[in-house]
């Protein structure tokens, strides 16, 4: 379970910054209870961060909090809309791909093949890279999440793609002199 201390300076700094939070989550949002919740996450995530004695400028650094909340927000209300607008669209027409038995092969060697060259990576890398362009993760979450630096995130997710952009060039003839 979370640490979550209060401490005079954070119930401070809820008593001071609060309403301009969640007024700037409300000017952003289509749901006043979406922007509530979102303004509360950023205090507990306050109260959750363990080096919150060493911030220098707190309202600049719950501001960067609310605006990561909000962009998480709004890529889930983007997976939403999508997956509403999917359900509801009419079924497209079939395309000649779909009845072509050969495209049909085509598409799942290539699929294969993906995943081979992803079974490559070392696990950590292609946890990375798999959190990150499959569920949308922020480097920053992924860190949390796998419990490293930033920096690690960063450099496993570059080797991964890079990893697999040469091994696709060179399975498609085009490999690039290094």
């Amino acid at each position: 379970m979370p640490r979550l201390t209060p401490d005079p300076q954070s119930a401070d700094f809820f008593g001071r910054f609060y309403g301009d939070i969640l007024h700037y989550l409300r000017k952003r949002t289509d749901n006043p209870s979406d922007a509530a919740d979102m303004t509360q996450d950023v205090f507990t995530q306050w109260l959750d961060y363990d080096d919150r004695a060493k911030v220098e400028q707190p309202r600049a650094f719950l501001f960067q909090m609310a605006r990561n909340l909000l962009r998480d927000h709004w890529r889930r209300q983007k997976v939403r809309n999508i997956v509403h607008t999917a359900d509801d669209a009419e079924p497209e027409p079939a395309t000649d791909e779909h009845h072509d038995p050969l495209a049909g092969a085509q598409r799942m060697q290539r699929l294969e093949h993906l995943r081979s060259v992803l079974a490559e990576l070392s696990p950590r890398r292609r946890e990375a890279l798999m959190l990150h362009r499959f569920e949308g993760l922020s480097q920053a979450q992924i860190a949390e999440r796998m419990g490293i630096s930033l920096s690690m995130v960063e450099k496993h997710i570059a080797f991964a793609l890079l990893h697999c952009k040469q091994r696709l060039d060179q399975d498609n003839g085009m490999e690039r002199p290094a």
